[in-house]
């Protein structure tokens, strides 16, 4: 007996916001169930670096991402909160 198996996609969208010494990343995924989460996360370049953008971007995209699987996390523990206790006078 084979089991079926479901493909499910999601995508997460980053932004950038920086200037030459500071860099602002957001991440944000849609839910399933439509729900918006979304990620922050920033970085700073140390005066004595030399400014390479794509090393700000990569870090605070890192925390973003970071950031968001916390939330995401946080979203999925209240879904599941809210479906045991679903209509069972058992669970209190």
């Amino acid at each position: 007996m084979t089991t079926a198996t479901m493909t499910k996609t999601w995508t997460v969208e980053m932004r950038f916001d920086e200037d030459a010494d500071h860099c602002h990343a957001m991440a944000m995924v849609r839910t399933a169930g439509g729900q918006e989460l979304r990620g922050h996360g920033s970085a700073r370049r140390n005066p004595v670096d030399r400014p390479v953008a794509r090393i700000g971007e990569e870090v605070a995209g890192a925390r973003a991402l970071s950031n968001l699987a916390h939330e995401l996390l946080e979203y999925a523990a209240s879904e599941i909160e809210a479906n045991v206790r679903r209509g069972d006078p058992a669970v209190r």
